[in-house]
């Protein structure tokens, strides 16, 4: 046996359903179309969060599902965009008075099946694209990766209490565009009912710039330290998004499913580091497994430049399945 399933197609079903069972006081699992949703709904005159994408990817999105984060999350198939149908089922259970915020990684797919649902719906909707991914040169591709969660901490804290779709689109176009993730990895994922990884390096190999679909990065670096590849990473992160002494920043460290938290650990002290040794000051930190990619042996670092308005929504009360203070 090389994977703890029987079947790769009933992978994501079999999935949902142990999510569900663990986490029902939080949590409603809908099928046909597939989504899930807060089991207890928030004043339907507070704006609706909504996001999704496809599965592989856990916690994200199904584990933001909760009080200060989203109202419902659209898992489609294995790296696969959810459908508008599941989509639509979200936004019709919801319904709220005075909108929904669509949050929605910068993918074709995505973005395609997203606004499908926006037309079929017929609703009050914005949609807030992510795109922290600064490894790519063109803006305008730059994609979707574990800067998402901090798009939806922020933007659910304020949702929470706001009925203005307005006010949270701007605050959360704010948080993406002062948010840069760089993603890099030791080796490719294995996708379901497949034996091979998506792609191989050589022991003195990184690919850099990694996705969360197991596609390989913008360039693969060769004989680096990890010291060398971490300073790589932070600069070109503070780089892009013109971070300047003295500034204060959350600096998130995320693993793509295969690197040990004693590893991550690591990784965060030489970023905070580096953050440090750029006159930044490091005032928030998140670890773990949050934006994964299957099993990829990778990890990401994102930096978001905070503010008091942000710190406050950063620091507000949040309880989903993932993330708890």
């Amino acid at each position: 046996m090389e994977h703890f399933y029987q079947n790769a197609g009933d992978l994501r079903k079999t999935s949902l359903e142990g999510f569900y069972r663990i986490h029902q006081n939080m949590v409603q699992l809908r099928e046909n179309p597939c989504y899930l949703c807060r089991k207890t709904q928030k004043d339907p005159s507070r704006i609706a969060l909504i996001s999704g994408g496809g599965s592989g990817h856990e916690p994200l999105h199904i584990g933001m599902i909760g009080r200060g984060m989203l109202d419902a999350a659209c898992p489609g198939e294995v790296f696969t965009s959810p459908t508008p149908d599941q989509i639509v089922g979200a936004l019709s259970d919801l319904n709220p008075q005075n909108g929904t915020l669509l949050i929605v990684k910068n993918f074709a797919g995505d973005l395609m099946n997203f606004e499908m649902a926006l037309e079929m719906a017929n609703q009050k909707c914005r949609i807030l694209i992510v795109s922290d991914d600064v490894a790519i040169d063109n803006k305008s591709q730059r994609r979707g990766l574990s800067g998402t969660v901090i798009v939806e901490k922020i933007v659910g804290a304020l949702a929470e209490k706001s009925d203005d779709l307005n006010a949270c689109w701007e605050i959360g176009d704010r948080v993406v565009r002062n948010t840069g993730t760089i993603g890099v990895a030791l080796s490719g994922c294995t996708f379901p009912g497949h034996n091979r990884t998506t792609f191989h390096l050589q022991p003195n190999e990184i690919e850099y710039g990694v996705g969360i679909h197991g596609e390989q990065g913008v360039e693969r670096l060769r004989d680096l330290t990890i010291d060398e590849l971490i300073h790589k990473m932070t600069d070109n992160i503070i780089t892009e998004i013109s971070l300047k002494p003295g500034e204060e920043v959350l600096l998130l460290v995320n693993g793509m499913g295969s690197t040990s938290l004693i590893e991550l650990q690591s990784i965060y002290s030489l970023a905070d580091d580096f953050c440090r040794e750029s006159g930044l000051k490091t005032i928030r930190s998140l670890i773990g497994n949050f934006a994964t990619a299957l099993d990829m042996k990778g990890a990401s670092i994102s930096i978001s430049r905070m503010d008091p308005e942000l710190l406050q929504l950063w620091d507000a009360p949040v309880e989903t399945p993932t993330l708890r203070w």
